[in-house]
């Protein structure tokens, strides 16, 4: 049985797995005045309150721009076209804020694909690597580990996925795969899942 009959739930990450990767996150933290070294999300949660809030409005307002400009990434159609079907469940889990992911999906045209309930960002659940996200889209769905997969573009969407003992797949349009340790498969587009 191929790869994509035997797995009914579907987790993607967002941004540089289902949209082509348009983030720099290097001039993100310059413009938001947070270390190199350390992840936004991370950086953020160290700050104190107030200026934690201030500097979390300033990523949504740069990160509702990228929004706009979101493309799809290369296969992503082909793939949900074939596995949205009834018997299976899509679900995303995300770093970015709702609004914000509800408006990448609108740019790209993939909104249609993804039940609102079923799209969990920072707000909804613990940022990745936490499995949390993951953990509370199977329960909704009363899903299988083995039945459920993590895509992603980074080594928190593989970590997160193996804290959740679900099946990883890793996107890398360079295939350079530099995670791939991380990974249970590792692919260039989506729509090569339909071929493992």
């Amino acid at each position: 049985m191929d790869f994509h009959q035997r797995k009914t739930n579907w987790i993607f990450d967002m941004d540089g797995t289902l949209t082509i990767a348009i983030h720099d996150f290097s001039d993100i933290k310059r413009q938001l005045g947070l270390p190199q070294d350390t992840d936004i999300l991370t950086s953020l949660s160290r700050l104190p309150p107030e200026e934690s809030l201030e500097k979390r409005k300033q990523l949504d307002t740069i990160e509702l721009e990228i929004a706009k400009m979101a493309n799809p990434s290369p296969g992503c159609f082909t793939l949900l076209q074939k596995i949205n079907v009834s018997s299976n469940h899509l679900g995303i889990l995300t770093r970015n804020n709702f609004h914000n992911s509800v408006e990448t999906l609108k740019a790209t045209g993939l909104l249609d694909y993804f039940h609102k309930d079923y799209i969990f960002c920072r707000e909804r659940a613990l940022p990745k690597p936490s499995p949390e996200g993951i953990l509370r889209l199977m329960e909704l769905w009363n899903a299988k580990a083995d039945e459920t997969v993590m895509i992603g573009d980074y080594v928190y969407d593989l970590e997160a996925g193996f804290a959740a003992g679900v099946e990883t797949v890793y996107i890398d349009p360079e295939g350079k795969f530099p995670f791939r340790e991380s990974a249970t498969h590792c692919i260039r587009q989506l729509d090569e899942l339909l071929y493992l």
